[in-house]
């Protein structure tokens, strides 16, 4: 429903690594920003991972600095079930491998924005703070399903750990 969410807020995690992973079903596009995870502390320190009202993805976070991760792809199919996985881990050293997208097994490798976190960076995701999967500060709803959703504290997946395949 476009006005429900999941909110916990975790205590103390891993502000630099972690992994979400979930099958995301659109049922609206071309509307304004639908929050698949987020959490605002105030204006100048947020974390938000959401559809566009372009349809695109991007995974956002903000300290006063903009680093964004979105995608030239758009996603409009409303009957597709979409495998997303999203990585972050500020402590790799490889910088374009801090902030990833995974779609149906596939990473994302062509972006709009591409302004990734500095190396070590910590983020208010995981942190203290009611992290929302669904919406983003209590608003920007998302309008679908969700389904086996999963969030890894500490640890930087790629979509392979997500699924089985038959070789």
């Amino acid at each position: 429903m476009a006005n429900t969410r999941l909110t916990r807020t975790v205590g103390a995690g891993n502000r630099q690594t972690w992994t979400w992973s979930g099958w995301v079903k659109r049922s609206q596009i071309g509307t304004a920003t639908n929050a698949i995870l987020g959490t605002y502390v105030h204006g100048n320190d947020e974390f938000r991972i959401y559809f566009a009202d372009t349809d695109k993805i991007s995974m956002r976070f903000y300290n006063g600095t903009e680093y964004i991760l979105g995608t030239t792809r758009v996603f409009r199919d409303t009957n597709a079930w979409y495998h997303l996985v999203f990585v972050a881990d500020t402590t790799n050293s490889t910088t374009n491998d801090r902030f990833r997208i995974y779609v149906n097994g596939t990473r994302e490798t062509v972006f709009d924005a591409n302004s990734q976190p500095t190396q070590n960076l910590s983020m208010s995701i995981n942190d203290s703070n009611t992290m929302e999967i669904g919406s983003f500060n209590n608003g920007s709803f998302f309008n679908g399903s969700m389904s086996h959703i999963n969030f890894i504290d500490g640890t930087a997946y790629d979509a392979s750990a997500f699924g089985s395949t038959d070789a």
